[in-house]
């Protein structure tokens, strides 16, 4: 009898690690898959509070992985939804131009949309008012592919096609103790049973990095948690968002700022904000966990973010604790919205990666080491382009895998 419990076992049942499974179970059939999740269900963190958009790729830098996922991703996921009746749609979307000082970023995604080869189309304010009568803009562009769709929906289904292809998903497995010699990894969880594998791949999203150093290494980087909230347009005011509908982004940001968006339940969604969260899982403000919070507020990028963009991040937070200044927010992009308008919707927590100095890590970040593979940066878009880094996730973990047994 073998002395490995499995083959390659995967930390995290969010969409990264169970599309991971997926592509494990298709590439190599016969690989035995465990995948250990610490909550009760899959998808309970940052796929399962999102705002639901399929992303185009429009705003990734040629050549970046989030571009070249995103664009694969974005398709594939249209593909998939339709395949296994996941609810989803094409909706495409508005990036809007409120401020004159916009326009050159606005046209400079107009050239990347172009060179990304997607549909692209300028609108001027008439047209604007074509899609979005409610909405004002100096100018726009119309991009064809964007979507929407139900990622929680779609991470269940891959670990459900994961596990008929016998992959095995443990939840309320909280790892603890992670311990590796060559060829093998061995993994306890907090109810004291032991895991032994291959190779390990480390999909934990907001506790990515702690898991990397649990298992002896180090990442390079920290997670600093940006909690994102949200409002809904009340019901009987939902009529004035026909569909998607974007501000221009800050590049010095990997946050899209405010925007509206209409989800596959109907309901018409605005946020998120960004603010620092005191705790990883820190869903509101009352949520603290004085050992996060320490170990984020000691990490010197933390404060470097704060000296470096603090009179952007004053405005976020005075968003957060003002709903009469997050609702001036919406009113740039619909002037039709009121403070009572704006209903409290669940917030979601950005596993944001930053680097000692401060730099916000504006790409997917994936590192290996021996027995392991760590997926350490995997935001927005990482839903979207789910299915792309799943299967080079496994590809590098089928490597490691691979390498263990020879």
């Amino acid at each position: 009898m073998s002395s490995y419990d499995c083959d390659v076992l995967v930390i995290g049942a969010g969409i990264i690690g169970l599309s991971t499974a997926y592509a494990i179970t298709r590439a190599a059939p016969g690989t035995r898959v465990v995948v250990l999740e610490k909550e009760q269900g899959p998808a309970r963190h940052q796929t399962g509070r999102n705002s639901g958009v399929i992303h185009s790729g429009i705003y990734y830098p040629p050549g970046s992985l989030k571009a070249r996922f995103a664009l694969q991703g974005s398709a594939e996921m249209v593909k998939f939804c339709t395949e296994h009746d996941i609810p989803h749609e094409v909706t495409g979307k508005l990036i809007v131009a409120t401020d004159r000082s916009e326009l050159p970023r606005l046209h400079g995604l107009i050239q990347r949309g172009r060179e990304h080869g997607l549909p692209v189309r300028e609108l001027g304010p008439a047209q604007i008012a074509e899609y979005e009568p409610e909405v004002r803009g100096l100018a726009a562009i119309h991009v064809g592919t964007t979507g929407i769709c139900d990622f929680g929906a779609v991470a269940r289904r891959f670990g459900a096609l994961a596990t008929d292809a016998g992959a095995r998903i443990v939840y309320g497995a909280d790892v603890t103790v992670i311990g590796r010699r060559p060829g093998r990894v061995a993994v306890r969880t907090a109810d004291g049973t032991v895991h032994r594998a291959r190779a390990l791949v480390n999909c934990a999203g907001l506790h990515c990095d702690r898991i990397a150093r649990l298992a002896g290494d180090a990442p390079g980087m920290r997670i600093v948690p940006f909690r994102g909230e949200y409002f809904t347009l009340a019901p009987e005011r939902a009529a004035l968002v026909r569909g998607l509908v974007y501000p221009v982004p800050d590049p010095a940001f990997p946050f899209l700022g405010v925007h509206l968006t209409r989800g596959i339940d109907g309901a018409v969604h605005i946020g998120p904000n960004a603010v620092p969260a005191l705790a990883r899982e820190g869903y509101d403000w009352r949520t603290v966990r004085p050992g996060e919070l320490a170990g984020t507020l000691a990490y010197p990028g933390s404060w470097r973010i704060a000296r470096r963009h603090w009179r952007y991040g004053a405005g976020e937070l005075h968003r957060s604790l003002s709903r009469r200044a997050f609702t001036d927010a919406v009113r740039r992009l619909l002037p039709a919205a009121r403070e009572e308008d704006l209903l409290p919707s669940p917030a979601g927590v950005r596993a944001q990666a930053v680097l000692p100095d401060g730099t916000l890590v504006d790409d997917f970040l994936f590192s290996e080491s021996p027995g392991m593979i760590h997926v350490l940066n995997a935001p927005s878009p990482a839903a979207t382009a789910s299915l792309p880094i799943g299967r080079e996730v496994a590809r590098r973990a089928l490597g490691v895998f691979e390498a263990a047994r020879r």
